[in-house]
């Protein structure tokens, strides 16, 4: 499978048409700086439809993206460190968290972004229970192997396999476009 088209919607704050009109959604979360828009931005070929920075916390409205005239791919703010002010960093957990279990929005697929050279954190696992008690069929990307050095990446996947457990993990580097075919097997087959 493969994406021939992707074009930016819009960003929503809340409740929004877009998200109401049956197309199916898969959502993309992670940690500040775990690379969501950059992963976004490998799968569709393209350097700029997501907006990435080094900035944490760049991302602050759900971006929602059409693909392929048929789905949705849908950006959402990173949790963790964002480099905001404590109020707007409340503001986008709440939203996350209202997206996520409170909306009546169904995602297709979630993919939960982790950085790879530093496995998953205390953040990750809390989003990755929380997304389990409400039953959400997640993926994991582990982005970024590009930064583990080759010595230690077996030891490194390990660690990360323990921590997550049951769920598909995929090796990714969106620097380097590792693992884009089978992220797309996954969420367009």
């Amino acid at each position: 499978m493969k994406i021939e088209s992707a074009q930016f919607i819009k960003g929503v704050l809340g409740s929004d048409s877009s998200l109401e009109d049956g197309i199916p959604q898969v959502a993309f979360i992670g940690r500040s700086n775990a690379g969501k828009s950059s992963v976004i931005n490998s799968l569709v070929n393209q350097n700029d439809l997501a907006k990435t920075s080094s900035f944490p916390g760049r991302t602050q409205k759900i971006n929602i993206f059409l693909i392929n005239n048929s789905l949705y791919f849908v950006d959402l703010p990173g949790y963790g460190y964002a480099k905001v002010p404590d109020k707007l960093k409340n503001s986008l957990r709440a939203m996350v968290n209202w997206y996520f279990f409170v909306s009546n929005y169904e995602q297709k697929r979630i993919v939960l972004i982790i950085d790879a050279s530093v496995g998953p954190t205390r953040d990750d696992l809390d989003m990755l229970y929380s997304l389990e008690d409400y039953r959400k069929n997640i993926v994991v990307v582990a982005n970024k192997i590009d930064k583990i050095k080759k010595s230690d990446y077996e030891e490194q996947f390990k660690k990360i396999k323990e921590l997550i457990g049951f769920h598909k993990i995929i090796p990714y580097s969106a620097k380097n476009k590792i693992g884009v075919d089978d992220l797309l097997n996954e969420l367009l087959g």
